[in-house]
């Protein structure tokens, strides 16, 4: 019997990963592991079959014939996204640490006004938090583009909640926001507020524990050079509680920063 196969971009850490599974049994599969000993999140993108048809050839085609329809097989761990074209991602997967999966599609990006500064978390290729005074488009096109002294040739980010930070660094009754040394995190913003022309600041230069996934506001973002944008929307808060709410209840059980 044959099994389709499907081609997975992991982005913690970055590889890309041919498997029989479907997302909801790869997402499960990564962030529990088949002895179920091991937990963790996970993010991945589900690259369309059409690229995937491409990539799944020769030797990767005979060897994942073979191959028990339970495994995956590795293809590279190294600057997969950056050489993924951004139109065959078809859709992005959230995994809680109990191996819960949502599943975001593509849809247009609609600029909000929103707040006046901005939290960001950087997924891949590299992990810091910044707070920035642009918008998540603005940004995407700020940190790919080749003309700065910094940037990246793609990036997946997501934007957490400030709440009431995202206007005012002294703004109290934020003690809801679970951030560790929410004090660093203002004086950020002040630097921010006081530096017209420093448009990001870093929080945390590396993602060392998990992300709790209750704190993403508006989705996930991929950026790439030449101002290429894919946005997946966050369901709301409503569709959480309602249509999603397996994957909520274990999103809100679980521990990050």
């Amino acid at each position: 019997m044959s099994h389709p196969n499907h081609l997975y971009i992991s982005l913690m850490p970055e590889s890309l990963v041919a498997s029989h599974l479907t997302p909801e049994e790869f997402g499960s599969y990564i962030a529990t592991g088949t002895k179920k000993r091991a937990r963790g999140q996970a993010i991945f993108f589900k690259l369309n079959d059409a690229y995937a048809a491409t990539q799944i050839t020769g030797d990767v085609a005979r060897r994942m014939a073979e191959r028990n329809p339970r495994r995956s097989l590795y293809l590279s761990i190294y600057r997969v996204l950056e050489h993924t074209p951004l139109e065959a991602i078809e859709s992005v997967h959230l995994t809680a640490d109990d191996g819960r999966v949502l599943s975001l599609k593509p849809a247009p990006y609609q600029t909000n006004p929103g707040p006046r500064f901005h939290l960001y978390q950087e997924f891949c290729p590299v992990t810091p938090r910044v707070v920035s005074a642009f918008e998540p488009r603005e940004f995407a096109a700020h940190i790919t583009d080749p003309a700065a002294p910094v940037s990246l040739p793609a990036l997946v980010f997501a934007e957490l909640k400030l709440d009431r930070l995202g206007d005012d660094p002294e703004a109290t009754d934020v003690d809801n926001l679970p951030y560790p040394n929410l004090e660093h995190l203002r004086d950020c913003l002040r630097e921010l507020r006081l530096k017209h022309g420093k448009p990001t600041k870093t929080v945390i230069r590396y993602l060392q524990q998990d992300v709790l996934f209750r704190t993403l506001t508006g989705g996930i973002y991929l950026a790439g050079v030449g101002g290429k944008f894919v946005y997946f929307p966050m369901p709301t808060q409503h569709q959480l509680e309602t249509e999603f709410f397996p994957w909520w209840r274990s999103a809100l059980s679980s521990f990050g920063a």
